[in-house]
C-alpha cells in the first residue's frame, strides 16, 4: 500500500501541486463520503484544475496593477456624462478587444476615467487575460531602463505580448522629442495586435501642447485612432464632491 508521502512525492513529480498539499485530506474525505473509483478521480482532477485556475487568476490580477478601485458594478456615473451604463455593460463584455478596438476616455480629472480604465482591465484578467494597467511615467520609466536592467526587459516584453494594455494620464506632462519617439515605437509594435486603453486629461488635438512635434504626433494618433472609440467625460469631480477633512 502506498504511503502517503509517496502519493505526494508522485503528485509533486506530475506537478499536481494541489493534490500534493492535500492528498491526506482527500483520502479522508474519500475514506468518509466512500465515492466510486471514477468519482474519486474526477474529484481530484476538478479541485487540481479549480485552484490552477484561482493561481492564475490571483497571478494575473497581482500582475494588472490595478488601483484600489476597479469593480465597475460599484462605479457612481451619476455625476459623469459621456458614457451611459448600458455603454458601459456593453464594454465590459470585451468584444471591443476581439476586434482590437482601442478606447481614449478623455475629460477633467476626478470623472473616474481611471475608475474605468482599471475596470476594463479587470473584465480581461478575469477571462484569463493578460492585461496591465501602467501610467505613462511608468511606461517611459520601464523603457529607458530596458537596456540597463534585466528586470525591466522582462517587465518590457511582457507589455508587448499582453491581451490589453492600459496607458493612464497619457499627455498629462510634457514629453522630450526623444520619449515621443519611444512611446511611438511601443504603440507602433502594439498596432492592430494589442488594443489599447488610454485616458487623458486632454483631447487628443491637444496631445502636440505637450509634445511639440506634430508630424510625430499625427503618426501617433493614427494608429490610435484607425479603430477607436474616443469616450468623453464630463461633469464634476467625484473627489472634490466628496472631499475629506481632518476636522
Amino acid at each position: 500500500m502506498h504511503s502517503t508521502a509517496q502519493l505526494e512525492e508522485l503528485a509533486s513529480i506530475l506537478n499536481l501541486g494541489s493534490l500534493r498539499k492535500e492528498v491526506s485530506s482527500m483520502i479522508h474525505t474519500a475514506q468518509l463520503n466512500k465515492p466510486s473509483y471514477t468519482q474519486f478521480l474526477e474529484d481530484i482532477l476538478s479541485n487540481e484544475i479549480q485552484k490552477r485556475r484561482q493561481r492564475t487568476h490571483e497571478k494575473l490580477l497581482k500582475s494588472a496593477h490595478l488601483p484600489r478601485k476597479y469593480d465597475l458594478d460599484l462605479f457612481q456615473e451619476s455625476n459623469v456624462q459621456g458614457v451611459t451604463t448600458k455603454q458601459l455593460t456593453e464594454l465590459r463584455q470585451l468584444i471591443w478587444m476581439e476586434q482590437c478596438y482601442n478606447i481614449i476616455i478623455m475629460g477633467p480629472s476626478g470623472l473616474g476615467k481611471t475608475y474605468i480604465a482599471a475596470g476594463l482591465v479587470y473584465e480581461a484578467v478575469k477571462q484569463g487575460k493578460k492585461a496591465y494597467l501602467i501610467t505613462l511615467q511608468e511606461l517611459m520609466s520601464t523603457i529607458k531602463m530596458r537596456d540597463v536592467l534585466p528586470s525591466a526587459m522582462r517587465l518590457y516584453n511582457r507589455y508587448l505580448k499582453a491581451d490589453l494594455i492600459a496607458i493612464d494620464d497619457i499627455m498629462l506632462f510634457p514629453l522630450k522629442q526623444a520619449e515621443g519617439v519611444e512611446l511611438f515605437h511601443f504603440i507602433n509594435r502594439l498596432y492592430e495586435n494589442t488594443p489599447i486603453i488610454i485616458t487623458s486629461n486632454k483631447a487628443p488635438t491637444e496631445w502636440s501642447e505637450t509634445m511639440d512635434d506634430e508630424v510625430l504626433i499625427t503618426a501617433l494618433l493614427d494608429r490610435l485612432l484607425y479603430k477607436c472609440q474616443v469616450i468623453s467625460l464630463s461633469g464634476s469631480s467625484y473627489r472634490m464632491e466628496n472631499q475629506k477633512t481632518i476636522f
